[in-house]
């Protein structure tokens, strides 16, 4: 009996090492395990980081997206896009000589200026007529392309009509006004002719008048 009392002593013991060994294993363990956090803890923190990154540089390009959109609100707020046309009631217009010595073409400035109280665009070809003794005669275009032009309040803008000089030495047709149409209207004024009193006489192929864009001849305030 006493022996039987001994052998399960000693194995109770024994048990109890093999346990108490086991759970120094798991505490072990236990205790390496916060170290995992951690290195998740500085993984996420990278990840924070690359995600504070990612997030920073979205709100950057936000920035600038949001900036291009400033820049095209600011172009798109287009003067010309707000600004009504130029009504020929709006526009006080002359015509003045403008040819130089020696040019082989005779040339008259035609200014608009505008004399509304507000801004307005104006853009493209004028109508341009000639009154003469043959009756009218109308202008080509030149075919330039046509600038878009804001006109505030009291600027001016202008074109021009070449013509050819009569050197023929006869009397050939005789001008005697100038009528003007501002594009995109249908109201004309009229004005006296400042060129040449005369054009020489053509086979009837066509006309030698050409008018140029608005914009093609000096602008100023």
């Amino acid at each position: 009996m006493r022996a039987q009392k001994l052998t399960l002593t000693a194995l109770a013991i024994a048990a109890g090492l093999t346990l108490t060994a086991c759970q120094s294993d798991d505490d072990g363990k236990g205790q390496s395990a916060p170290s995992s956090p951690g290195s998740a803890s500085s993984s996420g923190s990278g990840g924070s980081d690359a995600g504070g990154s990612d997030q920073g540089s979205g709100k950057g390009s936000a920035g600038k997206s949001s900036g291009g959109q400033g820049a095209a609100a600011g172009t798109g707020s287009k003067e010309s896009g707000k600004a009504a046309n130029c009504r020929t009631d709006e526009l006080r217009i002359t015509a003045k000589d403008g040819t130089i010595d020696g040019d082989p073409e005779g040339t008259v400035v035609v200014e608009l200026k505008n004399r509304g109280g507000h801004s307005c665009a104006i853009s493209g070809y004028a109508g341009v007529d000639l009154k003469t003794n043959a009756g009218s005669l109308s202008a080509k275009r030149t075919g330039e392309r046509a600038p878009s032009i804001i006109l505030k309040a009291g600027q001016s803008t202008a074109f021009g009509i070449s013509y050819p000089v009569n050197k023929t030495g006869g009397s050939g047709v005789r001008i005697t006004g100038l009528l003007v149409t501002p594009p995109n209207e249908t109201k004309t004024v009229s004005l006296p002719w400042p060129g040449g009193a005369t054009l020489p006489v053509t086979d009837g192929s066509g006309s030698q008048v050409k008018v140029g864009p608005i914009g093609s001849t000096g602008q100023g305030g």
